[in-house]
């Protein structure tokens, strides 16, 4: 028989809900920005400015179409893909669960912008003297930690699991 935990379900819940506040804050907080000055281009450090562009691809400007069948068609995806993750976190659990939430706050917190605004606004620009790398969000951020920890998890996992006894 299928048990809910209803404090794990609603602390879980809260994480996802967290992940996804402070990417709105964040993107909130820039697109101000841009209102009041027009323009958000923000040096920070030697290493970081905060840039405002607007993603109408995946993660990291990936897979960006002016064409709006494809770009209907990738957000369809991504909800699915959401609808996934939210079946795989409930068959999971440990690091490989909260990995799987990282994903999804992230996740939702992109998917949000893709139907609100039409496109995802990032602002993160890392650099090293003059090469940049993809301008990011801090949803991209979780995402990222995510597959970064869900990758690691597999492989512990299967070492673990595959040694000879």
């Amino acid at each position: 028989m299928f048990k809910i935990n209803f404090k794990k379900v609603l602390f879980n819940s809260i994480v996802i809900l967290v992940i996804f506040l402070s990417d709105r804050i964040s993107k909130i907080y820039i697109l101000k920005i841009a209102e009041l000055e027009s323009v958000v281009n923000i040096y920070l450090t030697p290493y970081l400015n905060i840039y405002l562009i607007w993603n109408k691809g995946i993660a990291f400007g990936l897979f960006s179409f002016n064409e709006n069948f494809i770009y209907q068609s990738i957000s369809l995806i991504i909800f699915i893909i959401c609808i996934v993750i939210i079946i795989m976190i409930i068959k999971s659990d440990g690091l490989k669960k909260y990995s799987l939430i990282s994903v999804l706050g992230g996740a939702l917190g992109n998917f949000f912008d893709r139907v609100y605004y039409s496109a995802v606004p990032d602002f993160i620009d890392l650099h090293i003297a003059s090469f940049h790398w993809f301008i990011f969000n801090v949803a991209d951020m979780f995402i990222t930690i995510g597959v970064i920890c869900l990758i690691l998890d597999e492989v512990f996992n299967y070492k673990k699991n595959n040694e000879i006894r």
